[in-house]
């Protein structure tokens, strides 16, 4: 029987080029803490949560080792669909909104991922459990830090079980061809922690590692409370933002220079345009059959991924105009 985290030659086939693409859909992208990726054991990636599917293509990128994800339970209920999701090595979890009954149902999502995780492939959980377009922090998810208990649980005394947190910092979560910044921070060495909390018993350590792993995230991308200061913190974080996010600061440049850029190469965006109709054609389809517009990004990034073979890539390069200019038009709007 196959197993959600072993090999498949397809998968392995199509991997390099989704990673590619997905790189390709932004204007800058960088990956800052490689480093801090364990070496001496199995892993958990906890990234924070804003931009849907992105997200998850953000933490695949990382390298190209496989990695197994979670995804709401809900969107498992069509066979067809659970398959397709199962090939993507995603898994259902069950979500507290779905109610307790439903969560304790979660048994085999985390035998299955503590089995991912005993083999040395990567899994990731986003352990706020929804996404929201917010530089703060929703209360995490207990599901992650069961997950590596039970992990620890079986082997820990083999090799050490860590969560890695991920700061994502998108430049925009509502346009693809902008700034992405992936910073894996300091890892929580669960084994280490549960043997310094030997006192603990098995709720309040779910709770000191929730607190733990909370501040690492914290640091990891540009976070700001979420309180009736939040709009004033977040201007203020952004005109003077830390590194590593310091490199994609916003630059001013002169209205009459972007108004000469535009009136330029306005001809040459015409003709890209016109090249690229059913790539912008969809976008607007999307935006308006697509409610939640966190989810523009992932449908746009999915649809350029399947349309660029179809013109033998050829409409990559006029893709890329469109949206550099797009982008600058924006910047140009008061």
């Amino acid at each position: 029987m196959t197993r959600i985290q072993d090999k498949d030659k397809l998968y392995t086939f199509l991997r390099p080029y989704v990673d590619w693409t997905f790189r390709l859909s932004y204007r800058h992208f960088q990956l800052v803490g490689r480093e801090n990726i364990p070496t001496d054991g199995a892993y958990i990636y906890a990234p924070n949560h804003t931009n849907a599917l992105c997200d998850a293509m953000a933490i695949l990128g990382i390298d190209h080792q496989r990695k197994v994800f979670v995804a709401r339970a809900d969107i498992f209920r069509k066979p067809k669909q659970a398959k397709l999701l199962n090939w993507l090595k995603i898994m259902p979890i069950k979500r507290v909104r779905d109610g307790l009954d439903e969560v304790r149902k979660n048994d085999e999502t985390i035998n299955n991922a503590v089995a991912t995780l005993r083999e040395g492939v990567p899994f990731c959980i986003l352990p706020e459990g929804t996404h929201r377009t917010k530089h703060s922090l929703l209360p995490l998810s207990k599901g992650i830090f069961r997950i590596a208990l039970q992990a620890n649980d079986e082997f820990g005394a083999e090799k050490p079980v860590y969560i890695v947190p991920v700061g994502l910092e998108y430049g925009d979560w509502f346009h693809l061809w902008n700034n992405l910044t992936v910073n894996i921070g300091k890892p929580l060495n669960v084994t280490e922690f549960v043997q310094t909390h030997a006192d603990l018993d098995r709720p309040q350590l779910i709770l000191a590692m929730r607190d733990e792993l909370t501040q690492r995230m914290h640091q990891t991308f540009l976070w700001v409370p979420d309180d009736e200061d939040y709009d004033t913190n977040w201007e203020r974080l952004k005109a003077n933002p830390p590194a590593p996010f310091d490199r994609f600061k916003e630059r001013r440049v002169p209205k009459w220079a972007l108004l000469l850029y535009l009136v330029l190469l306005a001809p040459l965006f015409a003709v890209s345009a016109a090249l690229t109709i059913p790539l912008w054609a969809m976008w607007l389809y999307i935006c308006r059959k697509v409610a939640d517009p966190a989810f523009h990004n992932s449908v746009q990034y999915v649809w350029q991924t399947v349309y660029y073979p179809l013109t033998l890539f050829t409409a990559i390069p006029f893709w890329m105009f469109v949206q550099e200019y797009v982008y600058q038009f924006r910047r140009f709007k008061p």
